[in-house]
């Protein structure tokens, strides 16, 4: 049995002594090098497929040898990827460059990709902390209006604090009535909307003189796209501006500037076509509220005169 033992262990040494003396001196095996590279097998394999990296030679037994010269070409690999460039850039690119200017102009290309994807994650990064923001604000979890307020975000408005004081009906009829192009359209003409008022305010120009009654037409017209004419869209509306509280700091400053112009404008304009629509329209609401309270009244005392009825035909009964 020892002697079996011994025989056993006498034939793996001499097939080790065999393995070693496959690998000539000076090379070495793709684990070896992935190990000493702090890569993978794997990685090593694919560099050899895709040929950017091959092996400079192999074993009698089939396996890939690597040389010093390989590990320095790995080593440059390694660096361009850390510098972003993908390995297409890498081995059809990188490989063929002459000369350090050659070199140089494709670094500034990188360094240039590179601030645009700092400057595009910079973006995203402001979104997720508004987006965490508007949600620490509302009572129940919306993902329809979270994917309101991201593509507000994403055109630059402002405005997108107010999206969570709507209500579904209110949010599903200004997503049919503005698209991207649109609601991008609406927002260049809100900011010019606000940088006139100023203009016209620190030039001392009224509220009711020519311009200043535009404004309030401009502005009127943007609420009536906004509601798509629908009176019973104006409260939420109004809402929206005057509870400011849950805006941005820089658009609730930027309002406040300029809200006082702004209502004045809408003000004098209204008085210019001798038409307000939002006394219009709490006047009809006063209406139906009388309308209502009359019919509950006239409830009321229909019951009661029912029950009465009915308490004396029991009484007769008896």
């Amino acid at each position: 049995m020892n002697q079996a033992n011994q025989a056993t262990k006498a034939n793996r040494a001499s097939q080790a002594g065999r393995s070693e003396r496959a690998i000539p001196e000076g090379f070495m095996t793709v684990g070896e090098v992935a190990k000493k590279m702090n890569t993978t097998v794997r990685t090593l394999q694919y560099y050899d497929k895709e040929g950017l990296l091959s092996p400079t030679a192999e074993s009698e037994g089939g396996r890939r040898l690597y040389t010093n010269r390989d590990i320095i070409r790995l080593h440059q690999i390694q660096s361009m990827k850390y510098l972003g460039f993908s390995l297409d850039d890498i081995k059809n690119r990188l490989i063929n460059l002459e000369t350090p200017a050659e070199v140089a102009e494709v670094l500034t290309e990188q360094a240039k990709l590179i601030k645009e994807q700092i400057a595009s994650l910079t973006e995203v990064l402001d979104a997720i902390e508004k987006l965490k923001h508007e949600t620490q604000l509302m009572a129940t979890v919306d993902w329809a209006k979270y994917a309101d307020i991201i593509v507000n975000l994403q055109l630059k408005n402002e405005w997108y604090g107010l999206i969570k004081l709507f209500d579904d009906d209110t949010l599903e009829h200004l997503r049919s009535q503005f698209d991207r192009a649109r609601g991008e359209e609406l927002v260049a003409r809100m900011n010019d909307i606000f940088e006139l008022a100023i203009r016209l305010e620190q030039s001392g120009t009224p509220a009711d003189s020519e311009q200043g009654i535009e404004l309030g037409k401009a502005w009127w017209d943007i609420v009536m796209e906004c509601t798509g004419g629908d009176a019973s869209l104006l409260p939420q509306l109004l809402e929206s501006t005057t509870n400011n509280s849950s805006w941005n700091d820089i658009w609730k400053q930027r309002w406040e500037s300029v809200e006082g112009y702004v209502t004045e404008s809408l003000v004098a304009y209204f008085e210019n076509i001798g038409y307000n629509p939002f006394e219009q329209f709490m006047e009809e609401q006063a209406g139906l509220a009388v309308a209502e309270h009359n019919a509950e009244q006239a409830g009321d005392a229909a019951e009661e005169h029912n029950a009465l009825q009915a308490d004396i035909a029991a009484k007769e009964q008896t």
